[in-house]
């Protein structure tokens, strides 16, 4: 007898979490970070491990307790292989405040704190440590650190942070249009400089100190800047304006170290450029290009700067033929005639490799979903995950193959049971094909009736795809009995640029055409219970929800979820990304009024019947969390069966374990409590009814 079990939410954060994978110089190994939670405990650890590509039991290399992360193996060298990370520890009763950079060898060890010279060796970095690359020379990292540009030195710095934790006043007073990014307040008069750490010694060099140019003050990372092959410049993408916004357009430029000069390699005002990367010859530069002179939606694509002159204006987009948007990070192959990517299509996620003399991409390993990657003496190693598995790390084969390397997770998985899932095709708006992912509860059968329940995508420019998801899992949710349909509706990623910008300047108007399309056509099968119909959604496909219920006849849908949903699109100008709401819906509310309300679910109150389930964040700066109160409070006023959830302590999502149940329970409770079956005393997966399917649309997997 089987001893499997259905997967719920205690399951799920049970799981272990996988982070990027680091190789060693000659592929032989790779460290990771591995995260574990206790849901007793509401907290969660992370340490390091060495995985052989050749398989084998995995080895710890740092202790559980601590939060260690973002794992990288050193170049080889005269010094020696090292594996740098960043984590907040206590060493010699010092107690990390910012996350510090530390040093451990391979085979094992003290780990031990970098930053400081002379008496204070080993104290650390003063402003922390946010991202950072090994140099070539393996001595050497550069690393971002948020400093006060005004002050010179690591005591001036170190001082001005001591005094403003010590401060008594709490406001916060700026002048800049970005103040606040998605749940992180920017810190008040401190912007993101590259730095230069002798691991040696602890010198550290700031890069930028005396001049106004800093790195991207809302997303940087590890990507932002790279290291030339000699060791001697480091290429970065930055802001150029003095007043920035967060739909700003970014340039390259390029510091000089023995010099300290900078220059700027590549500036345009209709294109955003990003992610560079140096050749191994250091002749040739990749990096993402965006075409925002054209329109804002224009993908990120393969662009190349040459220095030999390959290309008029010294570069060009190389990619622009795939219809593809490319993501960071970009590597090179050992010979510099191709570059590896990540890029989603039709609903997956792929790596890629782009041959620049051919012109040409074809997939080295196809999704699934190619989470991030590494390669190294010809080894290229993954992580990657599917709606059947949590992420794994695996080793591609010759074939293209994924060879997994790991198991953490592979007992606690065999206790489980798992839907199966598949994607098929709809006719949506504009009479085009969209695609809508199913997961069906474990041990479906065709002759049972189930409840549907939707789970509409935020972005909008996102996707579902073939993906794990820890926040909103779709095996916990089929594993409660409903059949889950996922519709990657107009406006969705990975289906062409023509297919994203459909939305502009009317949103809701396609998206809930493919919505509806996706509930006539399930409404149409022998295993749908008609009167179980449920739609879900977090951050637009809240804002869908809400939509749909001033637009949707009441009794379609017997009740709805708005997590994190837009609500009021005047109110929302409160958010972090008020400038790109105005391209999206097409006007500032100021301008056109009238066409920002036809967009605006509160425009429609008077209609909304449906009772709904209201869930917020108090640290949601994307879609502040008035946006959730003003609908509730709007449903309640009008007598419409409502409940809010509303966490204090979470931002756009949720992710404290205690609270994650708490959400789920929620969740589940509240479509119990609206399901016809439930106040019957039915089961859910009763027996169909024998019927003829009309209208059938065949499944249909990718090519």
């Amino acid at each position: 007898m089987s001893q499997s079990k259905a997967f719920d939410v205690d399951a799920l954060w049970a799981l272990d979490r996988l982070g990027a994978p680091s190789l060693s110089p000659d592929g032989a190994q790779a460290v990771v970070s591995l995260s574990q939670f206790s849901m007793e405990k509401n907290a969660g650890t992370s340490s390091l491990y060495l995985l052989s590509t050749l398989g084998g039991e995995p080895r710890r290399l740092t202790a559980a307790g601590d939060k260690d992360g973002a794992p990288q193996w050193s170049p080889a060298s005269k010094y020696g292989e090292q594996i740098a990370f960043v984590a907040r520890r206590e060493q010699e009763g010092h107690k990390d405040e910012e996350a510090q950079l530390y040093l451990i060898a391979p085979d094992g060890g003290e780990a031990r704190r970098l930053g400081g010279q002379g008496q204070e060796k080993g104290q650390g970095i003063a402003t922390g440590v946010e991202c950072f690359k090994w140099f070539p020379d393996g001595r050497r990292i550069a690393f971002v650190s948020w400093v006060w540009p005004e002050l010179k030195g690591s005591a001036a710095q170190a001082k001005a942070l001591a005094d403003f934790k010590a401060r008594k006043s709490t406001g916060y007073a700026t002048s800049e249009n970005i103040y606040r990014y998605w749940d992180q307040n920017i810190p008040q008069g401190r912007v993101p400089h590259l730095h230069v750490l002798d691991v040696q010694t602890g010198k550290v060099s700031d890069l930028f100190e005396g001049t106004e140019v800093s790195l991207s003050w809302s997303a940087v990372d590890a990507n932002s800047f790279d290291i030339s092959p000699d060791g001697r410049c480091i290429v970065f993408s930055f802001n150029p304006a003095k007043s920035k916004r967060l739909d700003d357009c970014f340039a390259l430029g390029e510091v000089e170290l023995k010099t300290g000069r900078i220059r700027t390699l590549l500036q345009d005002k209709d294109w955003t450029f990003e992610a560079p990367r140096y050749s191994h010859g250091g002749q040739h530069l990749a990096f993402l290009a965006s075409h925002q002179g054209l329109k804002h939606t224009m993908p990120a694509q393969l662009a190349v700067l040459d220095t030999q002159g390959t290309y008029k204006n010294g570069w060009a987009v190389v990619s622009e033929a795939l219809d593809l948007e490319v993501s960071a990070p970009l590597i090179w192959d050992a010979d510099d005639l191709s570059i590896l990517f990540a890029a989603e299509e039709r609903g997956r996620r792929h790596l890629w490799r782009f041959a620049l003399q051919a012109q040409q991409a074809h997939i080295v390993f196809e999704g699934g979903h190619a989470a991030s990657f590494d390669l190294a003496a010809g080894v290229i190693v993954l992580n990657h995950d599917s709606v059947q598995y949590p992420p794994r790390i695996s080793v591609l084969d010759e074939q293209g193959q994924a060879q997994a390397i790991e198991h953490f997770n592979s007992q606690r998985l065999e206790q489980q049971r798992f839907g199966r899932h598949e994607e098929v095709f709809v006719q949506g708006a504009l009479n085009e094909p969209v695609q809508m992912w199913l997961i069906y509860p474990p041990d479906f059968s065709p002759k049972k009736k189930y409840p549907v329940m939707h789970v509409i995508h935020g972005g909008p420019h996102t996707a579902f795809g073939d993906s794990w998801h820890w926040r909103w899992n779709h095996q916990v949710f089929a594993a409660q009995g409903y059949v889950v349909a996922c519709v990657n509706y107009h406006g969705s990623s990975s289906f062409g640029h023509a297919f994203l910008d459909s939305i502009t300047g009317h949103w809701t108007e396609l998206e809930l055409q493919d919505i509806e399309a996706g509930s006539d056509w399930l409404l149409k099968k022998p295993w749908v219970d008609k009167q179980r119909l449920f739609a879900t959604g977090g951050s637009y496909g809240g804002y869908m929800v809400a939509w749909m219920n001033g637009h949707i006849k009441p009794g379609r849908y017997q009740a709805y979820v708005c997590h994190a949903g837009c609500f009021d699109w005047q109110a929302m100008f409160a958010g972090d990304a008020y400038h790109w709401f105005a391209k999206e819906l097409g006007a500032y509310y100021w301008d056109d009024a009238a066409r920002v309300a036809s967009q605006n679910p509160a425009a429609f109150a008077q209609h909304m019947r449906t009772p709904t389930l209201v869930i917020h964040g108090a640290k949601d700066y994307r879609v502040p969390d008035a946006q959730g109160l003003a609908y509730y409070n709007t449903l309640k006023a009008q007598d419409v069966d409502a409940r809010l959830l509303w966490f204090p302590d979470e931002n756009h999502w949720i992710l404290k374990p205690q609270n994650s149940k708490l959400w789920y329970g929620e969740f589940f409770d509240w479509l119990k409590k609206h399901d016809p079956a439930s106040q019957s005393g039915s089961a859910h997966g009763k027996k169909a009814k024998p019927a003829k399917e009309k209208g059938k649309a065949k499944p249909r997997t990718q090519a």
